[in-house]
């Protein structure tokens, strides 16, 4: 098992940053994603940023269309821990974020695992 843990939530105020924290209890490996995802209540959890180890390749960036330009999803050199900097903040970015992790058979740990969730408030 590997559990991710998130910190670095708040209460800021619109146009602000914060940056969000993700470490895993151990470091992983065959990393399929390493991802942020947000939700609101009453909503689908939705993707925010997510990075993809490409082989022989750099890692594949994508970023939701109300993000991008924004948020900056990035990782340590041991994949331990992963961030999601959020510049320009904005009401609308108000949700519980959560951050996810998908291992691969050879990793020993195959699966999905999601982080308990830390809250971002932005007030106008």
């Amino acid at each position: 098992q590997v559990q991710p843990v998130e910190s670095g939530g708040g209460l800021v105020k619109a146009g602000r940053s914060l940056k969000l924290s993700c470490t895993a209890s151990k470091r992983p490996t065959d990393i399929r994603t390493m991802a942020w995802y947000r939700q609101i209540p009453g909503t689908q959890r939705e993707l925010v940023a997510a990075i993809t180890p490409q082989v022989g390749q750099p890692p594949k960036y994508e970023y939701s269309d109300p993000v991008k330009g924004r948020f900056t999803i990035s990782t340590t050199d041991d994949k331990r821990t992963w961030y999601l900097q959020m510049d320009s903040l904005k009401p609308e970015d108000t949700a519980a974020y959560y951050c996810h992790l998908v291992l691969g058979r050879w990793s020993g740990s195959r699966g999905t695992y999601w982080g308990q969730g830390t809250q971002v408030t932005v007030s106008s």
